[in-house]
């Protein structure tokens, strides 16, 4: 069985042919079939990012949580303390 894709099977047979639009059509699939490629793989690359991106908000975000919960000062007397804790509030909401 062939796995060779579609669009290039079509641009081989257009190729094959002694008409200028064949070969320009052989191009133009050709072209295609590796932007495809292309998006892809920046596709993947992005996921990647966004993994990562968001392990990182999680180690982040535990420790603001360690922060807050280990000083036992009212949070109306520390204002970082109640920023603190809608961040928290607000990352809960968006999970």
């Amino acid at each position: 069985m062939n796995k060779q894709p579609e669009a290039l099977r079509l641009a081989d047979d257009l190729q094959s042919g002694h008409f200028e639009m064949a070969m320009f059509a052989a191009e133009e699939l050709r072209r295609l079939y590796q932007s495809e490629r292309e998006g892809w793989r920046w596709a993947d690359e992005l996921e990647q990012e966004r993994r990562r991106l968001h392990a990182v908000n999680e180690e982040l975000l535990g420790a603001l949580e360690e922060y807050v919960n280990a000083d036992p000062v009212d949070d109306a007397l520390n204002p970082r303390k109640r920023k603190a804790r809608a961040a928290i509030a607000k990352a809960g909401e968006q999970a």
